[in-house]
């Protein structure tokens, strides 16, 4: 699968994951996805399912600072793409947002959505670029491996709903 990154550059640029990625050419970044590309936005009304892998060989994750994703990700530019898909909920594993449900880096959602796709070996190539990388998939790994084995997108928030709420 062919990773892609928007970089809007509103974080510290040495932190920045995607340009980390960028750096090993393990994903290129990009102003403008192509209309086809599967494009992760949180706040997009379509959960990513298995089902999605075959919609389109890109997939692309929008960088942005979580202080400013609620402006920047409900405007109307970033949802004009016909493959607009949210994660399910994980666990962070880096160390700024250790454990917050959500809160991942661009690192953290692009392996996400690749291990519910399938993708595990393009998933462990990018997370092994962080010491941090294991623990996002240790915090993470049963409910990942449930979230790719659902058949839908019901399915998907079932066991969202039911691993998240033993963990409270």
């Amino acid at each position: 699968m062919n990773l892609f990154a928007i970089l809007l550059k509103q974080d510290d640029p040495s932190k920045c994951t995607a340009t980390k990625l960028a750096k090993f050419r393990l994903l290129k970044t990009i102003v403008r996805p192509r209309h086809d590309t599967l494009v992760l936005n949180p706040f997009s009304r379509v959960c990513l399912t298995r089902n999605d892998r075959g919609l389109s060989p890109d997939l692309c994750v929008i960088d942005c600072s979580w202080e400013r994703s609620d402006t920047v990700l409900q405007s109307r530019k970033w949802h004009s793409y016909p493959f607009l898909r949210k994660l399910p909920a994980l666990l962070a594993g880096n160390p700024v947002n250790y454990s917050k449900l959500g809160k991942l880096s661009s690192v953290e959602a692009l392996a996400g959505a690749l291990l519910i796709l399938g993708y595990h070996t393009e998933a462990s190539m990018i997370l092994d670029k962080f010491k941090w990388g294991h623990t996002f998939y240790e915090l993470n790994s049963y409910v990942l491996q449930e979230y790719a084995k659902a058949e839908n997108e019901d399915e998907v928030y079932d066991i969202q709903r039911q691993y998240f709420e033993q963990r409270a």
